[in-house]
């Protein structure tokens, strides 16, 4: 019999927190090909609105539909694999700190600089926290544009 005071807290993530991840290839190619390259100071990214079913008709595999789908490449360019471990935990993390100031559905794929390696994290959250706002903006630029406008019916 369980003791309530030994209960397993739960968990703080949220179900958003748990699935904000671009895991598959095709997820990373569909955004290369749907998108350009966008330049901060410390990284460059890749967005694109993420369409409500695959190419087959289907809906897309385990992605909530209004929830923003993160990506990061660190390529070996980018140093050992100490060096690029460390480079995407902070990225990660910058990411999970910010992703609540992303609201659309969108896929995104950063590519962070080796500089992210020796930058004070505040300041990569900042980074990261502006490259969201600005994807933020221009999603709902694009949604505006594309979604169809009422007709007025006399």
């Amino acid at each position: 019999m369980r003791d309530s005071t030994h209960e397993i807290e739960p968990s703080r993530m949220t179900a958003r927190a748990i699935i904000f991840r671009l895991r598959k290839h095709a997820d990373y190619q569909r955004v290369y090909k749907a998108s350009r390259k966008q330049f901060a100071k410390q990284m460059t990214y890749f967005f694109t609105l993420r369409p409500q079913l695959g190419a087959d008709g289907t809906s897309l595999r385990g992605a909530d539909a209004e929830s923003p789908r993160i990506g990061l490449t660190v390529g070996k360019v980018m140093g050992k694999a100490v060096d690029r471990n460390r480079i995407k935990r902070r990225m990660r993390e910058a990411v999970r700190n910010n992703l609540a100031s992303l609201n659309s559905p969108v896929d995104v794929v950063l590519h962070p600089r080796r500089s992210v390696i020796d930058l004070e994290f505040p300041a990569l959250e900042r980074e990261v926290a502006s490259v969201f706002r600005a994807i933020q903006s221009a999603a709902e630029k694009q949604q505006r544009t594309a979604s169809p406008k009422p007709l007025n019916v006399s």
